[in-house]
């Protein structure tokens, strides 16, 4: 992990364009390749970033007032130009392999719910592998559906924006693998939040809500007209 906090302004060239003029930032460089650009604010969701895999060429420079110009290019074409005008503090630490967020004990017992019957979540769907690896992570269901098309599924127990941008991680990294795509993803919670199913749908995602207490074969009791 590369910490840097600096004075720079940021340039994004890509599905959109966008600039942040000169400020003092802290920018992150994961070692996946993964760089991030942070205001002091904003709690965890980062300014502008480039998600692996990429690659980043650091230039110094001679121009008055700049000290380097750092360059992120995806395989996409998308291009992010930061440049640097005064370093004030850098860090570059092994942090080594990180053994992975442990689930809380409904969402583990959610996906092994789901994986005992995917059915739940589409007609035709098949488990092919709990947990199935990726570069950058399991991912939590891998299924079969109906057609014999591979389909991700990432299973949160409250939907989140930051959930169907892992499920999009892991279906860009799947997608690489000829023996799998194409690969399509389900995102599947007890509650997903509007500005997640905007974003899933955006993205070609589907999305299923599922009650936890009915896949336990517990009726609810809510009043019911049937």
């Amino acid at each position: 992990m590369r910490v840097v906090v600096a004075r720079c302004t940021v340039d994004y060239d890509g599905r959109l364009t966008a600039h942040l003029p000169e400020a003092i930032r802290l920018l992150m460089v994961k070692a996946d390749g993964c760089v991030a650009v942070h205001a002091d604010g904003g709690a965890y969701k980062p300014l502008n970033w480039m998600n692996a895999p990429n690659t980043l060429t650091v230039v110094e420079s001679d121009e008055d007032g700049v000290e380097a110009v750092w360059t992120v290019r995806s395989p996409k074409g998308e291009v992010l130009a930061i440049t640097v005008h005064e370093v004030l503090a850098e860090l570059d630490h092994e942090m080594g392999v990180d053994p992975g967020l442990q689930k809380d004990g409904v969402e583990a017992h959610l996906q092994e719910l789901l994986a005992a019957d995917p059915t739940t979540i589409a007609d035709g769907l098949r488990l092919v592998r709990r947990e199935f690896p990726t570069d950058i992570g399991p991912v939590d269901l891998l299924c079969r559906d109906a057609d014999g098309e591979a389909v991700a599924v990432e299973v949160k127990r409250r939907g989140e924006i930051d959930g169907v941008e892992q499920l999009t991680r892991y279906l860009d990294f799947l997608n690489r693998d000829p023996m799998l795509r194409p690969v399509r993803g389900i995102f599947v919670a007890q509650e997903i939040r509007p500005q997640a199913r905007v974003l899933a749908e955006d993205r070609d995602i589907g999305w299923v809500e599922v009650d936890y207490d009915e896949l336990r074969g517990i009726e609810s009791d809510a009043l019911r007209l049937f």
